[in-house]
């Protein structure tokens, strides 16, 4: 038997790989695509691009989860401006062109080791291997592929275009893939071992011909690392803890590498403390048994690709390894390892079928039929990602101590107004972890949908003492006190979410319709003036800045009549007080001050005018002033809402900043 065409072997694959996930482009957003994408207000405009390079908190809504990551955070604002909006559709065609084209150039190099056709069954392995399915489906996790790409782009220009070394070109795409995620961090050490393995140099001389990826990679990373802000905590637990439990991790991505049977969004495999632990000494067990081998293997030439792949392995797996992250494990995180772990399997099974004497058909029968488990599994995987219920129910069964995957199937439940279920899960949840703020919100959530308003408040206080500083705790608590309609102490708790999180969009529409309901157009307009001098041009803002400038016209004027921003010119309390309000228009906040003060003059207990003169101390972050100026606007007159709003402005601004 004669082996086929290699472009009809290539396409059968292509088309396979396309199959396998016709059904995944129209899957929802999950997860952490909460606040990097559908409550990232900064990629809704294309425009703000630029600042995605200058400023990490554009990454996500969450404090602790901004991170320097600008070619991912710009790829979303384009997919974003393509798709006219958050539609999945376009996100999943960006992500899927670059996993195939890491594909291409996995191909192009993999050739290089074991020839074409070693090269295709290695890429087709990876290519359809189910654990690609949670990268390719989980939209913000597209930086994986990014700096996955980066790497294997960069080698291949290396290996295949040595002319361009000189020039330095190669190290365009490992750059790229630094600002997408760190992992890449790693390319030196794999350039060397290429260099070594493959290539036959001296350590020596490797050593010097990598020196420039390596200035690379540190001046990129001492570079992200300054534009880090300063919030990302992306740790939850102890260092120490997990790098004792990664070996033990990674003998399981390697076994899930040939048994992908219990992959999980989220994972219930808790870290361990004990060194002696067995697991933890199999663990490492495990990596010397690697090393061991890889060190054989680089000693034979037949071999040699074998070691380099299970040497890609391990050095992939470091990052996240060291670097002590929130979960013990990601099915994600065995995206990167993989790429060498595959071209190390097929070529010792390869080496391993010639010894033996298997005949071609066979071997392309096995692969084939391989390969088709491959695209089946995959396929059925993206079912599960196709939406939060499905997703999180094959979390509870796989994962079934994860809390955290427990109280979210609640919440694909309570999406559904099927409460009792919901509460049920989370009720189950607060037993694995009974001090998860997160569950505390969303318990108060569904009781206040049941009507067990005692119930509801008791966790929502619950969550206020866990978790005091986080704004999300605030703006839950504030959005059912609305619901209730207890309006002031639901606006103050959002101002304070505000002033946590000014990125906290959701905490900012709240405030703008409370004011909207409570007939306080100037407070409405302030407030949505702010936004929109944060995020220029945002629909729901505009809609109600016109909507409070409206409300301001005096009667009988029409919105955009020319008498309409007329001020009296007499000199009365009121013509002052215009004009102050003009002024504040005008971002003029210390002759706006001035003019406020006039009118005082002529009328001492004036509490609008005293409000002016807090609004504008507070625009220039004079806490203490606007807080003075808004408690005697209040106290000349105790139902000026507009006043209380500035004073808890104010108030919440200052204990912030002492915070800080």
């Amino acid at each position: 038997m004669t082996l086929p065409p290699l472009p009809k072997a290539l396409a059968a694959v292509v088309m396979l790989l396309c199959i396998a996930y016709s059904n995944h482009f129209h899957n929802d957003f999950h997860f952490d695509d909460s606040h990097t994408v559908i409550e990232n207000a900064w990629i809704r405009d294309i425009g703000n691009i630029p600042k995605f390079f200058t400023d990490g908190t554009t990454f996500s809504s969450l404090p602790a989860n901004r991170t320097y990551r600008p070619i991912v955070t710009t790829s979303l604002a384009i997919d974003y401006w393509l798709g006219k909006g958050l539609k999945p559709l376009w996100f999943h065609i960006s992500t899927f062109f670059w996993y195939l084209l890491q594909l291409a150039l996995m191909f192009l190099l993999f050739r290089r080791l074991g020839g074409e056709w070693i090269a295709l069954a290695a890429t087709a392995i990876y290519a359809l291997h189910p654990a690609m399915a949670e990268t390719v489906n989980y939209v913000i996790q597209r930086g994986d592929i990014y700096s996955t790409l980066g790497v294997v782009a960069s080698l291949a220009a290396y290996v295949l275009a040595p002319a361009q070394r000189r020039y330095g070109l190669y190290l365009v795409p490992l750059v790229l893939g630094l600002l997408s995620k760190p992992p890449a961090l790693v390319f030196p050490v794999l350039l060397c071992a290429w260099l070594c393995i493959i290539e036959g140099e001296r350590f020596s001389a490797s050593l010097l011909r990598t020196a420039p990826s390596a200035l690379t990679v540190a001046a990129t990373m001492f570079f992200v690392g300054r534009m880090n802000p300063a919030s990302y905590n992306p740790s939850s637990g102890g260092a120490y803890a997990y790098r004792i439990t990664q070996p033990q991790v990674l003998m399981e991505y390697f076994r899930r590498f040939f048994l992908p049977t219990d992959l999980t969004v989220d994972t219930d495999h808790n870290a361990y403390t004990d060194i002696l632990h067995p697991d933890v000494l199999l663990g490492f067990a495990f990596v010397a048994l690697v090393c061991a081998a890889i060190y054989g293997c680089a000693r034979v030439d037949k071999t040699k690709p074998v070691a380099f792949g299970l040497l890609w392995f391990l050095v992939a797996s470091i990052p996240t390894s060291v670097y002590a992250l929130a979960e013990i494990e990601n099915d994600h995180r065995m995206y990167f390892p993989f790429v060498g772990l595959s071209i190390a399997v097929v070529s010792a099974v390869a080496l391993w079928c010639e010894s033996r004497g298997i005949g071609l058909q066979i071997r392309l029968g096995a692969m084939a039929l391989l390969l088709a488990v491959g695209a089946w599994a995959t396929y059925g995987r993206n079912a599960v990602w196709a939406n939060d219920e499905n997703l999180w129910l094959d979390a509870t069964v796989k994962s079934p101590k994860n809390g955290r995957g427990l109280m979210n199937y609640g919440l694909t439940q309570m999406a559904k107004g099927n409460y009792p279920v919901a509460l049920d899960y989370f009720e189950r949840a607060l037993v694995l972890t009974p001090n998860y703020f997160v569950l505390e919100i969303n318990l108060g959530v569904g009781y206040g949908a049941t009507g067990k308003t005692d119930l509801a408040e008791k966790h929502f206080q619950r969550a206020l003492q866990l978790a005091p500083d986080d704004a999300i705790s605030h703006y839950f608590y504030a959005r059912w006190l609305n619901d209730v309609g207890r309006r002031d102490t639901a606006l103050l708790q959002a101002v304070i979410a505000k002033s946590l999180n000014p990125d906290h969009t959701a905490a900012r529409y709240l405030i703008m319709q409370i004011n909207q309901d409570l007939a306080e157009p100037e407070a409405l307009r302030l407030e949505a003036e702010d936004f929109l001098k944060r995020f220029p041009g945002d629909p729901a803002a505009t809609g109600y800045l016109a909507r409070s400038r409206e409300q301001l016209l005096p009667k009988g004027i029409p919105p955009g009549s020319a008498t309409a921003p007329q001020l009296a010119q007499s000199d009365t309390p009121e013509a002052h007080l215009d004009h102050s309000m003009a002024l504040y228009q005008q971002h003029l906040y210390k002759e706006c001050i001035a003019e406020a003060q006039l009118a005082l003059k002529l009328r001492p207990s004036y509490a609008e005018a005293y409000n002016n003169i807090a609004a504008a101390y507070n625009e220039m972050h004079d806490w203490d002033r606007g807080i003075a100026a808004a408690g005697e606007a209040v106290r000349l007159k105790p139902d000026f809402q507009l006043a209380k709003n500035n004073l808890a402005w104010s108030l919440a601004q200052k204990a912030a900043g002492q915070k800080k």
